[in-house]
């Protein structure tokens, strides 16, 4: 099939819902990707934060190959190894007493809204519900999640939207602003992924931390995006020298498989009884047994080449003719320039580099282990492509 014909292909049967790159993706080995007509890439996206060791990683396949060849699927009506020794893994490594399993970082929030909502219902009764976002947030797509997204281009087409949020600037003001006696969790990015890769000031963070904490309002964050190694830590609110009551994560956890996990600390371990949420597909002990060879493999000392990898990128993007700014954290990376982000992508995938948007950033999620000689041809092609 020709690339014209699977364009075709897709445009007649897939809904319109992307505004897909003209290039398809059909084979790899790390950070390198090859289309079906065999041209080359260097993967700068890692299917947004998803392969966290780049494709076709052969720890993770012969993970993901010995389960598959037991069981593919079983009911959360009974016990499975994988999803077990997963939760007791995330646990250790976090501090969390209890794991939800979904398929998605917006499910993994959905669990978390509930897990708010049914904390200060047990404790407070009805009325107390509403939660507290910060605006230019990104949560999911469901109707909670949009809900919870503090964004009014997101806020289109789909109403009524569910009541119950509050956007507020980000910062410790902007949200002391919008909390009140109603007000039973605030949720936080703390580094906006979508939203442009905007990190949060790390002490207003843990002035909004100290005042949850003080009015019995839930701390929970967002982790979808900014987990599992991605900022340089094994997730970034322990750069930030916070603990959050509920933690949600998804996308890089499985390294290309769909998982989400709901982390409950000490407030939540018992917020959730039986019948009380639910997911059929969530704690898949395939996605799960993927999930644990890269939670395994996300230690100290990848951490610390994390750490370096994005010193020496922060470094040289910056020294770019029309860079405007350098955001972000870890591997998660937002540049601006004087030139249009997605004009920016689609030249730089012409040459064979693929790289994201986020509103007027250039975004760049590479593999956690991405190589030194790919880190320079990145910088030598947006050298190319935004200083000409």
């Amino acid at each position: 099939m020709s690339f014209e014909e699977l364009k075709n292909k897709d445009a007649q049967y897939i809904a319109n819902t992307y505004n897909r790159f003209p290039a398809d993706m059909e084979r790899g080995e790390g950070a390198t990707l090859y289309s079906e007509s065999g041209k080359k890439y260097v993967d700068f996206g890692s299917g947004i934060a998803v392969n966290s060791f780049g494709v076709n990683d052969v720890a993770w396949k012969e993970a993901v190959i010995a389960q598959l060849n037991k069981i593919q699927h079983a009911s959360n009506l009974y016990y499975t190894r994988p999803q077990a020794e997963l939760a007791e893994l995330l646990c250790e490594r976090t501090g969390a007493k209890k794991v939800f399993f979904s398929n998605s970082g917006a499910e993994a929030n959905e669990c978390a809204i509930k897990a708010a909502r049914k904390y200060s219902y047990d404790k407070y009764g009805e009325g107390r519900f509403r939660i507290v976002t910060l605006k230019n947030s990104f949560h999911g797509r469901t109707m909670a999640t949009l809900s919870a997204t503090g964004q009014d281009a997101m806020h289109r087409y789909f109403m009524p939207f569910l009541d119950g949020f509050d956007y507020a600037e980000p910062t410790f003001a902007g949200v002391r602003e919008k909390c009140s006696d109603k007000t039973c969790a605030v949720l936080l990015e703390l580094v906006q992924g979508e939203g442009g890769v905007r990190p949060l000031d790390e002490e207003e963070v843990k002035k909004i931390e100290k005042f949850c904490k003080k009015q019995d309002i839930l701390l929970m964050i967002d982790e979808v995006q900014t987990g599992n190694g991605r900022t340089g830590s094994l997730y970034a609110y322990m750069q930030y020298g916070i603990e959050p009551d509920v933690v949600s994560t998804a996308k890089g956890l499985a390294g290309g498989l769909p998982l989400g996990a709901t982390m409950l600390f000490n407030k939540c371990e018992a917020v959730f009884g039986a019948g009380d949420h639910g997911s059929t597909f969530g704690g898949n002990p395939i996605a799960c047994a993927g999930a644990l060879s890269i939670l395994k493999r996300i230690d100290k000392d990848l951490l610390l080449e994390v750490q370096g990898k994005s010193a020496y990128l922060f470094t040289h993007l910056g020294r770019i003719k029309n860079v405007i700014s350098v955001s972000g954290m870890g591997l998660m990376i937002g540049l601006e320039t004087t030139k249009p982000a997605r004009e920016v992508a689609e030249k730089c995938l012409e040459r064979g580099l693929i790289v994201l948007t986020a509103k007027n950033k250039v975004r760049l999620l590479p593999p956690l282990n991405i190589k030194k000689e790919e880190m320079d041809f990145c910088i030598k092609i947006l050298n190319e492509v935004i200083s000409e």
